[in-house]
């Protein structure tokens, strides 16, 4: 009997799976069900090229339909699986049929954490995770509009500098004492106000939304902070991070703690049952500890592991993570995991340049680097960490030495 492998989600790390299964060998049926109804779809070019009009919605697939047709992988859209019975090893859709499978992947992502402001059901308040949302977006943009980004992470300075030619105003308005706390050192957050600030785009940090006001039947009209300030809004786009979609693995009885527990082979604890991607959490000895990533690299490595996995073949997933971010002309290009870092050490001018590298270390070791037009360092970077090597805190801050130079251990 051909044997049956579903893959419950379709975002990168489904992309990845369902055609890694069969460079794997899998010889069965391939089916991946995704709730939204495109064919699964990149998202870091949601908050920059296509909402800035530079690329359509088909230029955004990772692989078009003649790909999946071609390797036999049914992608079913707008399809979504409300509960899973990992006894009769089978899952129930929402219009009620019951699909068998003998081995599962689950990829179900994050979700943008949503807020319960006063206002916030308001037309006009709108998030930024999926394609209906920039296309809802899109709608609701003109040269006269004016917009208040509410959190100050990447997606919403991202979104702010993709908006900022296209509207009249752009507001961000973040609570925290400053931008990009959460992931980044103080002269990076630094930068990028000044950045925005210089184009037009208002960045007020410090500051707690208490309420959206406007009218049932206009929609949004302002933002109002308890300091008291009130910002006039078209449209308010919320970024303050998302969460991660366990609610089907939790249901079923598989372990969850921020994100579905895997091992380093992406297996959970049913051994006919894979995740990958934003929503696991996963071993990493590499980093020495437990985390849970939201990029597009840990989805796509995870993906293979996992495929390697129902394959019957045992591939260890250990990597160190890298992101990117692109605003305006610059891209901000990070690797490795800088949680714990006690020093930042600094390559170039990131007062008035547009071009440096903040270098993270702990008690002397390398964690990682955010490296801002700055290619060169980001690759050299990336070969420190896989290799091991120390570094030398002076050579790190000389911009006038060659990157490769760092290559050759203290």
């Amino acid at each position: 009997m051909t044997k049956k492998a579903v893959i419950v989600g379709a975002g990168h790390a489904a992309a990845q799976l369902a055609p890694s299964l069969r460079k794997q060998g899998w010889e069965g049926e391939i089916i991946v069900v995704g709730d939204e109804p495109y064919l699964p779809y990149q998202r870091p070019p949601l908050s920059k090229e296509f909402m800035s009009g530079k690329k359509a919605e088909e230029e955004i697939l990772i692989r078009s339909a003649s790909v999946y047709a071609k390797q036999d992988i049914r992608v079913r859209t707008g399809q979504r699986v409300t509960a899973i019975d990992r006894r009769q090893k089978s899952l129930i859709l929402n219009h009620g049929e019951t699909l068998a499978y003998d081995k599962l992947a689950l990829c179900t992502g994050a979700r943008a954490r949503k807020v319960s402001l006063p206002g916030s059901e308001l037309a006009g308040v709108c998030y930024l995770r999926t394609l209906e949302d920039v296309k809802r977006i899109k709608q609701r943009v003109s040269t006269d509009s004016k917009v208040v980004i509410i959190g100050g992470g990447y997606i919403g300075l991202e979104t702010a500098a993709a908006l900022n030619n296209l509207v009249l105003s752009v507001t961000v308005l973040e609570m925290q004492d400053r931008v990009l706390v959460r992931v980044t050192a103080p002269e990076i957050s630094e930068f990028y106000r000044r950045v925005h600030t210089e184009v037009g785009v208002a960045i007020l940090t410090g500051v707690t939304v208490s309420k959206i006001e406007g009218s049932e039947d206009t929609g949004v009209s302002a933002v109002v902070c308890d300091n008291g300030d009130h910002h006039e809004a078209d449209l308010v786009i919320i970024g303050v991070g998302v969460i991660p979609n366990t609610e089907l693995a939790e249901s079923c009885g598989l372990a969850v703690e921020n994100g579905i527990v895997v091992d380093e082979y992406a297996g959970t604890d049913d051994i006919d049952v894979v995740a990958a991607g934003d929503c696991t959490n996963h071993p990493n000895d590499l980093l020495g500890f437990r985390v849970r990533l939201e990029s597009v690299q840990n989805a796509v490595e995870q993906a293979n592991t996992a495929a390697a996995n129902i394959c019957g073949s045992k591939k260890s997933y250990s990597a160190h993570p890298w992101f990117w971010s692109d605003q305006y002309d610059l891209k901000l290009q990070i690797a490795g995991y800088n949680l714990g870092y006690d020093q930042v050490v600094i390559r170039g001018d990131s007062k008035q340049g547009r071009s440096f590298v903040a270098w993270y270390l702990k008690q002397g070791k390398l964690l990682a680097a955010d490296c801002i037009n700055r290619p060169k360092e980001f690759m050299v970077t990336k070969q420190l960490l896989a290799k091991g090597l120390s570094v030398d805190v002076q050579k790190l801050a000389d911009d006038d030495l060659d990157p490769k130079q760092l290559l050759v251990e203290s």
